[in-house]
């Protein structure tokens, strides 16, 4: 990893210790019980993305409204018109839901464009924050990832507030136990061992023509996000400088390219150019795929017991483990990670009672009983991880939790807060396009891809 790298990453864990300009701390105990019914009578209107987090949420909703005294109205729309009716929502300042679900990149549009209420002040007030909520109980990566001083290319863990973490993935290496055991393969450690390995399970295996290392491929920015932008980063990549000058194309992210390309083409799905992440565990499911570095809530999704593929009867446990992702040539790692968030809209109607949803929503009492009695991975709170139901729970899980202890501190957002994000990844998912299928070398590729990166900066007027 690059000494640049390094001093990047020490000022971002710096950043996240420190107070910064809007630092606020959260309530402590007020002398009079707290005010669940502060908004009684009144209604909240919620656009949520259909997910497996909000069928929890929608288990325990009754009792938000008995312990409130209020009525929620939600819509569920599908994740490929989800952000489009957000964005349309948002744009018109015509106020139509007053809390929303966000993805951390999504602030990066939303903020700057004035349709997100910052939530430092509802944190901090002590008539509006319950006094158990404990908001450094949540982990602290996936605040300070929500956090942001409206800087493009930089000022992640300062500024306002804008959402709060519900549910999180991590990018981990997930991996099928028994076909290791049964092929003699060690675990990797590294990115060139999880290349031999991969390569080792390509080929017939239990009368399937299997394929080593699942990864997405499509044209989309959600190909970088998860494994590849894991070990780009791992390696000292960037995407863009503090000047927002596109460096994709540095030495470490040339070293890196070239051989997840490599790895993808010796290992990789037969389709990958349209490879998505749903793919990705179909082909688990069916036996075909064996490895993975991805989200790692996929284990706990794939892996039941109504599966034999996945699941070992005999022990009553998961097929799958999981393990921290690949070190890079410094033996260190780091993890790019996903954040389901709740936002408020800066044009609701009622943002009391949108913050006390927020707030059981994302609360221990609530999490506690979801993750346990329903499914809500991963716990975004420690308390919550200790919990010693969703320990025992997690029983059938060997590794997991253990991994995720490892991986935490080491996660972050790693493409750089600019509200250009899905154009960069695009693009770059096309230049991988491009070297997979021999148009290009992967210097040439990713050396016209910062080209056409840095002239559509300019062109929308994020640089000079």
């Amino acid at each position: 990893m690059s000494q640049k790298w390094n001093v990047c990453l020490a000022i971002l864990i710096v950043t996240a210790l420190l107070a910064t300009a809007f630092s606020f701390t959260a309530p402590v105990s007020a002398q009079e019980p707290f005010d669940w019914k502060q908004a009684e009578g009144t209604t909240i209107n919620l656009l949520l993305n259909k997910h497996g987090y909000v069928d929890s949420m929608l288990a325990y909703l009754d009792e938000f409204k008995e312990l409130t005294g209020m009525d929620v109205q939600y819509s569920i729309v599908p994740e490929d018109e989800y952000f489009e009716k957000v964005t349309m929502d948002l744009m018109s300042g015509a106020g139509a839901f007053d809390a929303f679900m966000v993805g951390a990149y999504h602030t990066w549009t939303y903020a700057p464009g004035g349709g997100m209420e910052p939530l430092e002040d509802y944190i901090s007030d002590p008539t509006l924050t319950n006094p158990d909520y404990d908001w450094e109980d949540i982990f602290p990566s996936l605040r300070t990832s929500l956090q942001w001083n409206l800087q493009a290319g930089g000022g992640l863990g300062e500024g306002h507030q804008w959402a709060i973490p519900w549910g999180f993935e991590i990018n981990a290496m997930y991996y099928r136990a028994d076909r290791f055991k049964e092929y003699g393969i060690e675990v990797p450690k590294t990115w060139p061992e999880l290349a031999v390995a991969a390569k080792k399970l390509t080929g017939e295996i239990d009368g399937k023509q299997a394929y080593g290392l699942a990864a997405r491929g499509s044209l989309s920015w959600a190909t970088i996000h998860p494994g590849y932008l894991t070990g780009f980063a791992t390696y000292g990549g960037r995407d863009l400088d503090e000047n927002m000058k596109c460096t994709i194309n540095s030495p470490e992210g040339v070293e890196f390219t070239d051989m997840w390309v490599k790895m993808v083409k010796e290992s990789g799905p037969p389709g990958w150019t349209v490879q998505t992440w749903m793919e990705n565990l179909s082909d688990f499911q069916a036996g075909l795929a064996s490895i993975n570095v991805d989200a790692d809530i996929g284990v706990p999704l794939m892996a039941v017991p109504s599966l034999p593929e996945l699941w070992d009867e005999e022990n009553n446990q998961s097929k799958l483990l999981i393990a921290p992702p690949p070190v890079g040539p410094d033996g260190d790692f780091v993890t790019n990670m996903w954040i389901w968030s709740l936002a408020m809209n800066s044009a609701s109607k009622n943002k009391v009672g949108a913050w006390l949803w927020m707030q059981w929503a994302t609360g221990k009492d609530y999490l506690k009983k979801a993750t346990v009695e329903h499914w809500m991975d991963n716990p975004i709170r420690q308390s919550v991880v200790d919990n010693p139901a969703y320990q025992e729970k997690m029983k059938t899980y060997p590794t997991y939790l253990d991994t995720l202890a490892l991986t935490v501190p080491k996660s972050g957002i790693y493409f750089s807060p600019e509200p250009e994000y899905a154009f960069v990844g695009d693009r770059w998912a096309a230049a991988l396009h491009e070297i997979y299928s021999g148009n290009k070398d992967t210097q040439t590729a990713l050396d016209d891809l910062c080209g056409e990166i840095d002239a559509h900066m300019k062109e929308v007027g994020l640089v000079e």
